[in-house]
């Protein structure tokens, strides 16, 4: 979390205007890595505007986190070809692996957030998952188990 000097020295970069909020969040989302709910009021207090607002704008991107994420990105192509080929079935199964629950995209242990994202422009090799950049394809239970391990 950023502390109240922090957040108003994002806020006056931007000339404390009120039209920047979203660009005022995306900074403080580079520095913290999330929005924790302390600098979502903080903002909204010091520029005046409604939290719910600030709020409304901070759940309605997806670039936005409300929560902390994990040390390792893994997003899943849902993709017409990616979904064709099963992605979906190894998304539930490496949910279930991982021990998430409804509504969780990050490990208790905070090592991997898991995302959807709808293409990669890699369909040949569907199904596609990219890990901290890193594009793998063709993923079976077994390649998406020994990508993870070298994460670990």
């Amino acid at each position: 979390m950023l502390s109240e000097d922090e957040v108003k020295e994002i806020i006056a970069s931007f000339g404390g205007d009120r039209r920047y909020v979203m660009r005022i969040l995306q900074e403080v989302q580079r520095r913290v890595g999330y929005l924790p709910k302390e600098n979502l009021k903080m903002v909204a207090e010091l520029l005046d505007v409604p939290l719910a607002k600030v709020y409304g704008i901070a759940t309605f991107f997806h670039q936005f986190r409300l929560r902390p994420h994990g040390r390792h990105i893994v997003q899943f192509c849902f993709g017409t070809a990616c979904y064709v080929k099963g992605n979906d079935r190894l998304w539930e199964w490496l949910r279930r692996k991982l021990g998430l629950r409804p509504g969780e995209d990050t490990t208790a242990d905070l090592r991997f957030t898991l995302q959807k994202v709808r293409c990669f422009g890699c369909c040949s090799m569907a199904p596609v998952i990219k890990v901290d950049g890193d594009i793998y394809g063709n993923m079976t239970k077994e390649k998406l188990e020994e990508v993870l391990r070298r994460y670990a």
